[in-house]
């Protein structure tokens, strides 16, 4: 189970109080979760799309996927959609 990261940024306070009963914020909206089962993790994108449909704010996962780019896969909300891109071994972030 590898390590999970989980950005807001202009949220509603609800955001906030759910995400730190399921992960540790370790600085203002970030969270932060070592062992996040698959399952768990979708549970809470699911609960992410729910809100922000309604809510607003942005929202950013990461977690490590041994079939992306860089073995890092990222899932966004309220953000315009980027993607990791190996471009001759270096990472790079294309919009």
């Amino acid at each position: 189970m590898p390590m999970t990261v989980l950005i807001t940024r202009d949220v509603a306070d609800r955001f906030r109080g759910f995400l730190a009963s399921c992960m540790l914020e370790v600085a203002p909206g970030i969270y932060v979760a070592p062992e996040l089962s698959p399952g768990l993790r979708r549970r809470i994108w699911t609960v992410m799309e729910d809100w922000h449909a309604t809510l607003g704010g942005t929202v950013v996962m990461t977690w490590q996927d041994k079939t992306a780019p860089g073995r890092l896969a990222l899932a966004m909300l309220g953000e315009p959609p980027k993607d990791i891109v190996d471009h001759d071994g270096l990472l790079i972030v294309k919009r």
